[in-house]
């Protein structure tokens, strides 16, 4: 589809908007099937030397006691998921690039590969980084990696980000992770303070031309610990251009892996539902330890702060089948689109 023609979904409202919903849930199916795939969450730190303007964990927010869990406490909390019969896990935190943080995240790494017989799949959100330093936790047993470029629009993110952060900077990480064989993810916030809906559908167009394998976006809630709190942000709004981001990515990208994000259920009971019936095919319930969870809060109202990761876990089950998808415990869930993007390369 064009900008033009992406934009015009996303501005649709009533009947036309459940069509919408029902196309893309259609599309899911023939390309994904009814599986919707977990990715435990496992928030390992909130010390970050970004100082991004919405964000409630930036650098600047002295309020926030900071923490990091060690190898161990990673590893423990990876093998607990892969004994429960989770097929994947996420391992996610503050941006930093010391060595001592490569190092621990190589060791995590190493020891989940030898632990579970590489069976779990790793997915990394750690931020920008060196291209040595992709290559390292690659070779140590990341399979996937995601970072959100947080929006496409170059003039937005000078307007989301103080003067040392750099755009370019993190398009080229993109770049290199996909060079260097991840499993691509990125995504987007929606409904940003001066965002418009044509950036939104620009957002979109980005995706297809960077071929992504995996897409987590969802929409923006403000953080009482960061300064575009002042701007307002969350509401009905931001939870309907979400739903037809999703459905409008899955019709442009029909094999790729679409996550119904955390912050949906932030804003509406019954959000991760109504993500998958808008056709995502993944849910990312947390396995954190809860004495860590209310210091690793990006926005405020995040849900699930109390749940054992056994009750999470349960619950989201429970909604997947609720909302007429199959759960699928032990299943890595690699996006179609990875091995179709791979082939492709090596045949060109």
């Amino acid at each position: 589809m064009t900008k033009d023609g992406i934009a015009a979904l996303l501005n649709l409202e009533g009947e036309k908007e459940k069509e919408l919903f029902r196309l893309a849930l259609e599309t899911k199916l023939r390309y994904t099937g009814k599986k919707v795939y977990l990715r435990g969450i496992v928030e390992l730190g909130n010390i970050c030397a970004k100082n991004c303007l919405y964000c409630g964990i930036r650098r600047d927010n002295a309020a926030l006691p900071r923490y990091q869990m060690s190898a161990e406490e990673i590893v423990r909390a990876a093998l607990w998921a892969y004994e429960g019969g989770y097929g994947s896990v996420v391992l996610q935190s503050g941006e930093r690039s010391g060595e001592d943080f490569i190092a621990l995240i190589e060791s995590a790494l190493s020891e989940i590969r030898e632990k579970t017989a590489g069976k779990l799949a790793v997915t990394l959100s750690l931020g920008e980084q060196s291209a040595r330093t992709y290559k390292r936790w690659l070779d140590a047993g990341a399979r996937r990696y995601l970072l959100r470029i947080e929006t496409s629009d170059p003039q937005l993110y000078e307007k989301l980000h103080p003067p040392d952060h750099s755009f370019a900077a993190r398009l080229e990480c993109l770049h290199i992770l996909r060079d260097l064989g991840y499993q691509l993810g990125t995504g987007v916030m929606i409904g940003l303070p001066y965002q418009t809906i044509d950036q939104l559908a620009g957002d979109i167009v980005f995706f297809r031309k960077m071929d992504v394998d995996m897409i987590g976006m969802g929409p923006y809630i403000a953080s009482e610990g960061a300064p575009l709190a002042s701007l307002g942000g969350g509401g009905e709004r931001n939870f309907s251009l979400s739903l037809k981001m999703i459905a409008a990515a899955r019709l442009e990208m029909p094999d790729v892996n679409i996550a119904a994000t955390t912050a949906l259920q932030a804003l509406h009971p019954q959000g991760r539902e109504l993500g998958i019936q808008a056709g995502a095919n993944v849910v990312m319930p947390n396995i954190t330890d809860v004495k860590y969870r209310r210091l690793y809060q990006l926005y405020d109202g995040k849900p699930c702060l109390d749940e054992n990761a056994q009750h999470c876990r349960a619950c989201l089950e429970r909604r997947i089948i609720s909302a007429g998808g199959e759960a699928a415990p032990g299943d890595p869930g690699d996006p179609l689109h990875y091995s179709r993007r791979m082939r492709r390369k090596n045949y060109l």
